[in-house]
């Protein structure tokens, strides 16, 4: 599909969004579900007030997701290609992760404060395990003659994680970021009404207790823009750094 033609498909989808959101607002006639004219009003009004609260989200998610990658990745690949490694980490991984890391949340701000630090590590706990089972599975299933087939050549175990490991299992790594980023957005929406004074999910909670929905909506448009630029950031990274995926 071209360029133009995913613009053209992105626009289409939206436009049959708020056809759906219109046709809703006006079956339910309440006002706590606007029409989009209101809620694009709103977002024109706060738009000042709304741009640097997005800043303040915006910068808590793609610390915390290139934290998980940093971390997650070099570790998922490790584990994936070493069996005495997975078999340490594997029953942590598996005993940890049905934890519901947002249950920490109370107990990071007594640690860290009401900052943004707190928000953050709750994140990175949620989407950490995610990005490492993505990697760990994807380097696991690299055949080991393909490996030897490059060894042979005289590639070290550096260029072996560098050239075949490590891109093999890239799409892989991409894919999860995605998943990860949507685990991203809503530990992030929680985190921020439940402390502090600045991110979307504070602005959406301060329009509910105002009883401004236009300025509630004007915040989910906002949050719901961001995941989506975001989402076609990691999709352009995939585009460049994947080409052999096309």
């Amino acid at each position: 599909m071209s360029f133009k033609h995913k613009i053209v498909a992105y626009l289409g989808s939206i436009l049959f969004l708020f056809g759906c959101w219109w046709l809703l607002a006006r079956g339910i006639n309440n006002p706590g579900l606007p029409e989009p004219r209101l809620a694009l009003q709103g977002l024109a009004r706060f738009w000042p007030e709304l741009a640097r609260h997005l800043y303040f989200s915006v910068y808590r998610v793609v610390v915390s997701l290139a934290l998980a990658l940093l971390l997650a990745v070099p570790l998922g690949l490790w584990a994936g290609r070493n069996r005495a490694v997975d078999s340490f980490l594997a029953p942590m991984v598996y005993l940890l992760y049905p934890v519901p890391k947002v249950a920490l949340l109370p107990v990071a701000m007594v640690l860290m404060g009401i900052g943004d630090g707190a928000k953050m590590l709750i994140i990175f706990l949620v989407i950490f395990n995610q990005i490492l089972i993505t990697t760990r599975d994807a380097a696991r299933k690299i055949p080991d003659q393909l490996l030897l087939s490059v060894a042979s050549l005289g590639a070290g175990k550096a260029s072996l994680f560098r050239q075949v490991i490590l891109p093999a299992c890239l799409p892989d790594i991409i894919t999860a970021s995605r998943v990860s980023l949507g685990s991203a957005i809503s530990v992030l929406f929680l985190s921020e009404t439940i402390a502090g004074n600045s991110g979307l999910g504070y602005f959406i909670l301060d329009g509910l207790f105002r009883a401004d929905y236009g300025a509630m909506f004007a915040g989910i448009l906002t949050m719901a823009g961001m995941g989506l630029v975001l989402y076609i950031l990691l999709h352009l990274f995939e585009y460049l750094l994947c080409p052999w995926e096309r």
